[in-house]
């Protein structure tokens, strides 16, 4: 018996990219549906995107704009070294928490700080940057120590998570490393929606694809840069994929 579970994150207020993703995982026809947050923020559309799962009953893990705008923080928890990739990440989340209505902010507020389940004898572990923090960056470049002191003490067999918007799948240590990319504003250079399929299977090892989605790009960069206090690098983002 094969258990098959879809997971995606990063949706940033692009009801487009969420919409089509959620046709694409209803058409692959999954056992379970996972998302590893940041509903909101970058994209104009905070409330439609977060209604969409919302109205799904979708678990989904809080991430570091969620927090953000749920709690009305000053501070989207980006980390970013950049400075202007900063302060837009800053500038996005003044916008999302004046667009967010009260009712979702208080949805936010609700999210997971984690997802642990077993299929097939398999362990999972959801998260939305590591196991550690929130907003700690998973690159698929970081160093391999950093990486297996992770896996050492994550306490899974498969670590899933998002935060940095490109997708990468390894073993470390004995657990399957999968970052699912982002549904809403990748960064890979590819301006699909990704999302992650896994199939598990007893005995077997767990099968990862990582799928793409086209969607109304054009629609989402022409309504960022309509809308008042979100920078228009973040629809040039939206068109290049990052990388632009």
């Amino acid at each position: 018996m094969a258990t098959r579970i879809a997971i995606f994150s990063d949706l940033h207020g692009n009801s487009a990219a969420t919409a089509a993703t959620l046709a694409a995982i209803d058409a692959a026809a999954p056992d379970a549906v996972y998302c590893l947050g940041d509903l909101v923020g970058y994209g104009a559309y905070p409330n439609e995107t977060t209604e969409l799962i919302r109205e799904r009953g979708i678990p989904t893990v809080m991430g570091n704009y969620d927090d953000g705008v749920g709690f009305d923080r000053d501070d989207c928890g980006c980390a970013y070294k950049d400075k202007e990739e900063e302060a837009r990440g800053q500038q996005s989340l003044f916008c999302s928490r004046r667009e967010t209505t009260d009712d979702n902010k208080a949805y936010l507020r609700m999210l997971l700080p984690e997802i642990r389940f077993e299929a097939e004898g398999v362990r999972f572990r959801l998260v939305h940057g590591s196991p550690r923090r929130m907003n700690e960056y998973l690159f698929a470049d970081r160093d391999p120590r950093s990486l297996e002191r992770i896996a050492r003490t994550a306490d899974c067999d498969v670590l899933v998570f998002g935060h940095t918007h490109i997708p990468w799948v390894r073993e470390v240590e004995g657990a399957l490393f999968v970052n699912d990319g982002s549904a809403g504003k990748p960064k890979d250079g590819d301006p699909r929606a990704a999302w992650a399929l896994l199939t598990v299977e007893a005995g077997r090892p767990v099968s990862v694809e990582i799928r793409r989605v086209p969607y109304h790009v054009a629609a989402m960069a022409a309504a960022i840069r309509a809308a008042a206090g979100l920078p228009d690098q973040c629809a040039s983002d939206l068109e290049t994929g990052g990388a632009g």
